[in-house]
């Protein structure tokens, strides 16, 4: 594999981080409302705001700001939280354990319907088996993340009384409980994300069904199951892991609202609870964190090409 690659990719990586830093502390800038006059309260006088302002560095320059929260952020330190005082890095590695349990968990669901229903689908093109599963992917895509969860919650929550609706149970604490308590919110996104996934299988499948080596490997009288899955199925992985790059970043940010649904304490939640405390470090360290994951998963993609398909060279 191409080291020079590898760094020029790691390289890029950074840029990008720095890019979303910047982007984000600037936006936070310009959101309305005073972080002193939110932690003080209403009711405070302007000689105490103006006082907590100057202690908190919110007085400084833009790029001031900027670059001490840079700074720090380079040595592992993200800041104080501006509401609780807490240090903003335990927080994050506190959450961090539920998102990445929840994202992992939908995209195995996902990944269970989309495999068998997009190989399927492209096996028997224009069958009734085909429309059934591509009218359910089109309603799949249409639906939204939190109407999904809230029918799920109704369903089997309030009706019919299996699963819990909300809450969270840590899984070294508990894990037939852990279980009971992520079903709703990863098949909330799984479902979602099978459905969206499952029509780009299926197009890639039918791509690698039409070409010459397909119809070779059945003239040399090859069971179909190892034609699909020893020669069909591997050549059709690289835009299939593609895809699935693709719906991990689309997960981790569809966390944000389906984590409020279901009470789930991960960093999606953080993020929305710092927006309306406008608490800036928790924020600031909650996106960093959230775009540092989506490009170690690109970046995961592109070096897993390599493992899919020797014959790739990188330039």
């Amino acid at each position: 594999m191409n080291v020079q690659y590898i760094a020029q990719r790691l390289l890029t990586a950074l840029v990008v981080l720095l890019g979303v830093t910047f982007t984000v502390f600037l936006i936070i800038q310009l959101v309305p409302g005073d972080p002193a006059r939110v932690i003080l309260g209403v009711q405070a006088n302007e000689e105490n705001v103006a006082a907590l302002r100057e202690r908190l560095g919110l007085n400084e320059p833009f790029f001031v700001q900027y670059g001490n929260w840079l700074k720090n952020a380079f040595q592992g330190d993200l800041g104080r939280s501006l509401i609780t005082g807490q240090e903003v890095t335990p927080q994050l590695l506190q959450r961090l354990p539920a998102t990445l349990q929840l994202a992992v968990a939908a995209l195995f669901i996902g990944l269970a319907i989309a495999l068998p229903a997009g190989i399927i689908s492209a096996l028997k093109p224009g069958s009734k088996i085909d429309v059934f599963a591509s009218v359910l992917s089109q309603v799949g895509v249409a639906i939204p993340d939190f109407w999904m969860g809230i029918m799920l919650i109704l369903l089997f929550s309030l009706t019919l009384g299996w699963l819990p609706a909300r809450g969270y149970t840590p899984i070294g604490e508990d894990f037939v409980d852990w279980l009971k308590h992520i079903i709703l919110p990863a098949a909330t996104l799984g479902i979602i994300s099978g459905a969206i996934q499952t029509r780009f299988v299926r197009s890639a499948m039918l791509e690698v069904l039409s070409e010459n080596y397909i119809r070779t490997g059945h003239a040399k009288g090859l069971a179909e199951r190892k034609v699909i899955m020893g020669h069909a199925l591997p050549n059709a992985m690289i835009t299939i892991v593609t895809i699935i790059g693709l719906q991990i970043t689309a997960l981790l940010s569809a966390v944000v609202v389906v984590e409020v649904v279901f009470g789930w304490p991960g960093l999606g939640r953080l993020a929305l609870e710092a927006v309306l405390d406008r608490d800036y470090p928790l924020l600031q360290g909650t996106v960093l964190t959230m775009a540092t994951m989506l490009t170690l998963v690109n970046l995961g993609v592109d070096l897993l090409y390599f493992v899919l398909d020797p014959r790739i060279e990188y330039a």
